[in-house]
């Protein structure tokens, strides 16, 4: 087979300077956490002392640390799994009564931060919260602690439970119906039957979702940082080794990013090893149809079902209500207002509007990017095109945190000093949500035929032009819907933000982390309450742009 050599036309040059935009913003970045976590900050010389550190110092606490993050992770993976995958069995062999709203708030709950769920659930079962207050003076009862190991698994559980769900419904759906009809008719029982043929053949989306499902929560720095209260995790001792002012180890903190990249790495690769050796082709010819279940049985579905969904909408439901309390400093009086509203336009309209400013110019990068790299990989296939296709997807297993903090590392000093300015939250959203677009454009690109890009090109455009002209407005519809979903991730995003803004750069999702910390809870609410009403009209205009009544993750 003959190489494909290169052509000095218009796609060569995109080539270069895509390559060059990568290696700025992202490779430069990566090298900057390896020499920051390899450096002693004395000498500036080549040193493990920071990995000893880790491995030795603080009377093991740094690896009781590590260890708890691992725990929560694992748990958490291993119950949004189960959880996951029976709701998506159910709902997807038995007939659910308003199913399609059910997955509308499934979906909502998905694309708000999990902070949110934090911040709900101290609302309701903190030390003074709503359900706390309840069972305390009606029935002299003190509920468990939302705090710690058990408050922050619950949170996380019930974030990533949904993705978990989506995954394996989508698995489910492409399952043919004619592989059950066969193992039924050989005998085989229904739990027999589910544990034997229908799980093993989605098991590479299982895997996938319970890979997803460990990331978030290994990665997640909001939940444990408003109801860890001592149980410390990796995030959040990042974090404060990062930026603390006393006492602070920024190198120390980068050795700690280092260690969370590769374990995420190192699973990543376990889990692709997996799913390559136990994927399956499936024609689906026959999908899955929903039957009716009969008697008790049904009745117990449909309120395991109900009251699933009913927890996974506990933080916009909690938040919504807050949000209109009437407010006395932060203490919350009887009676309802606007108050909070009121305030937080008054104080805080410089985050709402940075949000959508910041997310909208962060999507129209991510459009023209996606556009150009999905292209470069699908249609110039080279040994270049593909080392950019896995750069560029590289931020898809890289911690949000420490997004962060390799750009802070990397673009602190002149000649680019973006630190502090408005420039860097873009740059952290471009990074952290082009691979969802630039997957989206991929898998259009492939069902695009290229003769009639080919045939303008014959009748005199030039490559450029055919393609804008052509190529680009027929990918578009497949686009969008990868680029709606950037859009509703940016605007949620904390992870990587919460370590970049400053007073004047702040977000809504900073703006309510910080209010939260400082007691500001009707602000909070209220801001949170914009926050999902944007989730909710984003997802409207995504089914009404694609003429989807789902989203397939």
């Amino acid at each position: 087979m003959a190489r494909k050599k290169f052509r000095f036309d218009f796609w060569f040059i995109v080539t270069i300077a895509a390559f060059g935009a990568i290696a700025l913003f992202l490779i430069y970045p990566m090298s900057s956490l390896f020499i920051n976590g390899f450096q002693d900050p004395a000498t500036g010389s080549f040193s493990l002392m920071h990995f000893r550190r880790f491995a030795t110092g603080g009377n093991g606490f740094f690896r009781i640390t590590l260890q708890r993050s691992m725990a929560v992770s694992i748990w958490t993976m291993a119950l949004s799994t189960v959880l996951g995958v029976t709701m998506a069995y159910l709902t997807t062999a038995f007939r659910v009564r308003g199913r399609k709203a059910l997955d509308v708030l499934i979906i909502i709950s998905m694309l708000s931060p999990p902070f949110l769920g934090a911040y709900s659930w101290i609302l309701l079962a903190g030390r003074n919260g709503y359900l706390a207050r309840f069972f305390r003076n009606t029935f002299d009862i003190v509920l468990p602690s939302i705090y710690g190991f058990g408050g922050i698994l619950l949170v996380m559980t019930l974030s990533t439970f949904p993705l978990v769900y989506l995954l394996s419904r989508g698995a489910l759906r492409k399952v043919d119906t004619s592989l059950i009809e066969a193992s039924e008719s050989l005998g085989c029982a229904p739990f027999k039957k589910v544990a034997t043929l229908i799980l093993p053949l989605i098991t590479p989306s299982i895997l996938a979702a319970a890979l997803l499902a460990f990331m978030d929560a290994f990665t997640d720095f909001g939940t444990p940082m408003l109801l860890g209260q001592g149980y410390m995790v990796m995030p959040v001792l990042i974090f404060n080794e990062f930026l603390s002012e006393i006492g602070g180890h920024p190198n120390f903190a980068a050795s700690m990013a280092m260690i969370m990249v590769l374990i995420v790495a190192a699973l990543f690769s376990l889990q692709k090893y997996i799913v390559n050796r136990k994927s399956f082709k499936m024609s689906s010819m026959r999908p899955i149809q929903a039957k009716p279940l009969k008697g008790p049985l049904n009745a117990v579905m449909h309120i395991f079902v109900y009251v699933v969904v009913a927890f996974v909408s506990i933080p916009q439901t909690v938040v919504f209500y807050t949000s209109f309390r009437a407010t006395r400093g932060p203490i919350f009086v009887p009676g309802l207002s606007f108050d909070s509203y009121t305030r937080i336009f008054r104080t805080l309209g410089t985050a709402i509007r940075n949000t959508y400013v910041y997310g909208l110019i962060a999507v129209g990068i991510i459009l023209f990017a996606a556009l150009l790299l999905s292209y470069l990989t699908v249609r110039r296939k080279n040994w270049l095109t593909s080392i950019l296709d896995t750069v560029a997807m590289l931020p898809f297993v890289i911690p949000g945190s420490v997004i962060g903090i390799i750009l802070i590392l990397a673009f602190n000093t002149r000649p680019i000093l973006l630190v502090g300015t408005s420039y860097i939250m873009i740059l952290a959203f471009v990074i952290r949500r082009l691979p969802y677009t630039l997957r989206s454009s991929s898998a259009i690109l492939h069902q695009i035929n290229p003769n009639m890009e080919e045939a303008a090109i014959s009748l005199g455009d030039n490559p450029a032009k055919a393609f804008f002209k052509i190529t680009a407005i027929l990918m578009l519809p497949g686009v969008i819907s990868g680029l709606i979903l950037s859009w509703i991730t940016i605007i949620n995003e904390i992870s990587s933000t919460i370590l970049l803004f400053t007073t004047r750069t702040r977000t809504m999702t900073v703006a309510i982390f910080h209010e939260i910390m400082r007691d500001g809870l009707g602000a909070a609410a209220a801001l949170a309450t914009i926050l999902t009403a944007s989730t909710v009209i984003s997802l409207i205009i995504f089914f009404k742009l694609t003429g989807k009544t789902e989203i397939n993750v």
